[in-house]
Order: structure tokens, then C-alpha cells, then sequence
């Protein structure tokens, strides 16, 4: 449980939020968009990955609803603008007053702890213009 709560807690430090349950809709978000913009191999390397820490983080990264985790093994990688990226978080975690950027980098930040290099590497192929950079800068 305690490495659930760091992770967490990293998220919820770095991104200036409120509290862990704040951080744990943030994670959701990003996560979401994260496996959005990946081909279904890569989205499933990452969850091999996390799955092999006791940590949260696998937790997050798989979709908790079924119908989105069942069209999104249907459809390809989507081309989502590093704007749109921001305006999802932004709308979808409903967090007023964070800074989506701020939130995004704490979250890479958590999640790059939990992942090697390799995988670090093969999910910033995917990550959009200055979201890319984000992930680089975590």
C-alpha cells in the first residue's frame, strides 16, 4: 500500500493538487490519452512492464471501463495535437485552477520511475510535438 501512496503522492506533489485521489483521476487521464496515441503492441509493453512493479501505476494504465478499453483495441493509434492532449486533460479530470502541463509532467515523472529506459524511449516515439518534450523533461 505504501508504494501506491508514493506513487500517488508523487503525482499529487509535482502536479499541485489537492489530494491522491485528485492525482489518481489525473493519472487516468493522461494514461488514457498516452495509450490513445500508441499502437496496441506498445500500450501492451508498457502494461507488461508496470505490471511487474507493485505499484498503482498498472492499475491506471489499464482502463477500468470496458466499452473504451474494448473500441480502443479495435481502432489504430490516434494523431491527437499536443493542444488537444492539454484541452483533454483540462476537460476530463475536471481539476479547476491545476495547469494541465504541470499535471502531465508529474505524471510522466511517477511513471518514467516505474519503466526502463527501453520503454521510456518507445513511448516518446509516440508522444505529440511539445507532449513528447514533456516526457523527456520528466
Amino acid at each position: 500500500m505504501a508504494t501506491q501512496q508514493s506513487f500517488l503522492e508523487t503525482i499529487k506533489t509535482k502536479g499541485n493538487l489537492k489530494d491522491l485521489k485528485e492525482a489518481r483521476h489525473a493519472a487516468e487521464v493522461v494514461y488514457r490519452s498516452m495509450r490513445d496515441v500508441m499502437p496496441n503492441e506498445a500500450v501492451d509493453r508498457v502494461s507488461e512492464e508496470l505490471d511487474e512493479t507493485p505499484d498503482v501505476a498498472e492499475d491506471l494504465w489499464t482502463d477500468t471501463n470496458p466499452l473504451v478499453y474494448f473500441l480502443s483495441r479495435l481502432r489504430p493509434q490516434l494523431d491527437i495535437k499536443p493542444e488537444n492532449f492539454l484541452v483533454r486533460l483540462r476537460q476530463e479530470a475536471n481539476l479547476p485552477g491545476a495547469d494541465a502541463e504541470t499535471i502531465i509532467k508529474a505524471v510522466f515523472s511517477a511513471t518514467k520511475e516505474e519503466l526502463s529506459q527501453e520503454r521510456a524511449a518507445e513511448i516518446a516515439e509516440y508522444l505529440p510535438g511539445e507532449i513528447g518534450e514533456f516526457w523527456n523533461e520528466a
